[in-house]
């Protein structure tokens, strides 16, 4: 009567606060989700959450099986991790750089929760690297690479973990604090702190300045966000950055935040992997528990294609 799947909606559905948004988490269409959900409400003969509530509303029965949920799926998980040491899938190599300066956030409780769970493989981040992660990937100096800027490279494969918004901070007090949206035309004035990477690596210069034909007044650099937002705050300068990266200092009111452009600039973040390492079982559960830890511990994301 109770599978697997309604479990792992119930949850989605609980994280989301929607049925939009759950539907996504899962890769089911609204309709499907809403189907299923009212066929295991009919099976159970009776309501698991209320309707039209958001966040959503849980029934006792629904709570119930949110308590169940969170005591049987990780067992699952669990045990789909002993029977692949148990086939012999334990041992490896994990080295890995990140081509994001905001992703510490949630790639090191991935790490941490992945060592738990396979203490044979050796997990390292190289500091100190003087080379594209990239093309060092596929020479196998490298085992991973988290990009949003993947590159035609033989012999590589982009999983996608998640799409975010990058979205322009500016201080409280700034012209452009109440706006819902900016232009490019906006930032022509403007001092754009970035972080010191090469512009067509960032989404505000390739995916919005850029296609417009327009630059800021002037451009710097600042290698840490805290450091970014202390100068945006002060009115030095405005910056763009993931949602994610932005949500402290929005819930705090530190700075405010404007999308680029009326739809927003999506972008998707993958994690590169040769494809000859995609069989090994290890590197199937770290990408599958980066997925779930992003979703867990980061505000505004939303599942990739």
């Amino acid at each position: 009567m109770i599978e697997f799947r309604h479990l792992r909606t119930l949850l989605a559905l609980r994280d989301t606060g929607s049925l939009v948004e759950a539907a996504e988490r899962v890769h089911l269409t609204q309709s499907a989700l809403s189907h299923q959900l009212k066929d295991l409400e009919e099976r159970l003969g009776c309501p698991l959450f209320l309707r039209k509530t958001r966040p959503v509303q849980f029934t006792r029965a629904g709570q119930r099986l949110l308590g169940l949920a969170e005591q049987v799926l990780p067992q699952i998980r669990n045990a789909e991790r002993d029977i692949a040491r148990m086939a012999g899938g334990e041992q490896g190599r994990l080295h890995m750089a990140i081509e994001c300066h905001s992703c510490f956030q949630w790639l090191m409780p991935t790490i941490d929760h992945f060592r738990d769970h396979w203490p044979e493989v050796e997990v390292d981040i190289p500091a100190g690297q003087h080379f594209d992660p990239l093309p060092a990937l596929a020479r196998e100096q490298l085992d991973l690479v988290i990009t949003a800027d993947p590159q035609p490279l033989p012999r590589i494969h982009y999983e996608p973990l998640f799409r975010y918004e990058s979205l322009l901070a500016v201080a409280r007090q700034h012209a452009l604090a109440d706006k819902r949206y900016v232009t490019p035309n906006d930032l022509v004035d403007q001092i754009l702190i970035t972080y010191p990477v090469e512009h067509s690596k960032l989404d505000i210069f390739s995916r919005f300045l850029e296609p417009a034909g327009v630059h800021p007044r002037e451009t710097r650099t600042a290698e840490l966000t805290m450091m970014m937002m202390q100068l945006v705050a002060s009115e030095r300068g405005v910056c763009a950055l993931p949602n994610w990266a932005l949500t402290e200092y929005l819930e705090r009111d530190y700075v405010r935040a404007c999308s680029l452009g009326s739809e927003g600039v999506w972008g998707t973040l993958y994690a590169a992997v040769r494809l000859d390492q995609m069989n090994q079982v290890w590197m199937s559960d770290f990408l599958r528990t980066a997925r779930e830890t992003s979703f867990s511990v980061l505000n505004g994301i939303r599942p990739a294609g």
